[in-house]
Order: C-alpha cells, then sequence, then structure tokens
C-alpha cells in the first residue's frame, strides 16, 4: 500500500475520533484533529500525482474519507446541545450537505454500472463548495460568531453544486447510451 492510500485510511480513521471531540465539546481537540484530517486530503492527492502512484483504491476511497469526514461533522454540529446560539446549525444543513453527497455517490455508480468506467473530474464549483463546507467547520470549531453567514453561503453554493453534478452524470449517462 502506497502512502497516499495510507493517508486516506489515517483520514478515514480520524473522523469517529473527531466525531467524539465535537459531542464532548472538545472543539479545540476536534479542530487539531479536523486541521490534520484536512491535511491528509491534501497531501494524499500530491503524494499520488507526485509519485504517479494514483490507484483505483484512491480514487474511490478520497471523495468517500471527504465526504465521511464533512458530513460527520456537520451532523455533530446539528446534535450538540449547550452550545451559543449563533452556533445552534439546524437540522437542514446537514441534511443538504448529506444528500448532496448521496447524489454524486448514487450518480456515479449509476454510470459506472452503465458504462463499466466513470470519468468525473471535480468542478470549480465543486471545489469552492467544499472549500465553503470546510471554513464552516473550522469557523464552528473555533466558534465564530457569524458562522450562520458562512454555512448558509455554504448551503447555497451546495444546491448548486448538486444540481452542477446531476446536469454532468446527466450528459455523461447520455453519451454512454
Amino acid at each position: 500500500m502506497n502512502w497516499a492510500n495510507r493517508l486516506t485510511i489515517l483520514r478515514i480513521v480520524l473522523t469517529p475520533v473527531f466525531i467524539m471531540a465535537v459531542l464532548y465539546k472538545r472543539l479545540d481537540v476536534a479542530l487539531v484533529i479536523f486541521a490534520l484530517a484536512a491535511v491528509t486530503d491534501g497531501l494524499d492527492g500530491y503524494i499520488a500525482r507526485m509519485r504517479k502512484e494514483k490507484t483505483k483504491f484512491g480514487a474511490i476511497m478520497d471523495p468517500i474519507a471527504d465526504k465521511m469526514l464533512i458530513g460527520s461533522a456537520f451532523v455533530s454540529f446539528s446534535l450538540v446541545k449547550d452550545l451559543p446560539v449563533y452556533l445552534k446549525m439546524p437540522i437542514y444543513v446537514p441534511m443538504i450537505i448529506i444528500s448532496r453527497d448521496v447524489i454524486i455517490l448514487l450518480g456515479a455508480m449509476i454510470i459506472y454500472l452503465l458504462a463499466g468506467d466513470i470519468k468525473i473530474k471535480p468542478s470549480i464549483l465543486g471545489k469552492v463548495t467544499t472549500f465553503f463546507q470546510m471554513l464552516t467547520i473550522i469557523m464552528m470549531l473555533t466558534q465564530f460568531v457569524y458562522s450562520s453567514w458562512i454555512w448558509n453561503v455554504a448551503i447555497v453554493l451546495t444546491v448548486f453544486s448538486g444540481l452542477d453534478y446531476i446536469r454532468i452524470f446527466s450528459r455523461q449517462i447520455n453519451e454512454k447510451l
């Protein structure tokens, strides 16, 4: 197993530790864990490209690891009790985030089943969306007073990004059939 894949697995292993830190309101610990996980996300892709060690495992597990970490962070924030009012995340926020991720995963599976091959590159909108989702997590962990502004921007971007992926998937399915 190469180093890039090990880093992806580390991010998966860090996810439940991150969840526990958030649920136990150890936001300082959660911030360190999230920062480490975010670094592994960038580092695994860099290592795979530089060493020319891209693998099928990494292509599948890297986005799954990202979605696990981000999705579980949003769910955790909506479940934590006794947070200040400005950090009370409504349940619709993680629902929208996770719904988009499920749509992306299902779309990718359908294309793979129909065509036996899938070529999905993250769009610019998808990357900006992920940035704002991660920024939301960081703002929540640092207890930023205006976190709701950031998560609302993330939600709008998430919806548009989800619609963009549906458009991309529809085009790919039409080309394969």
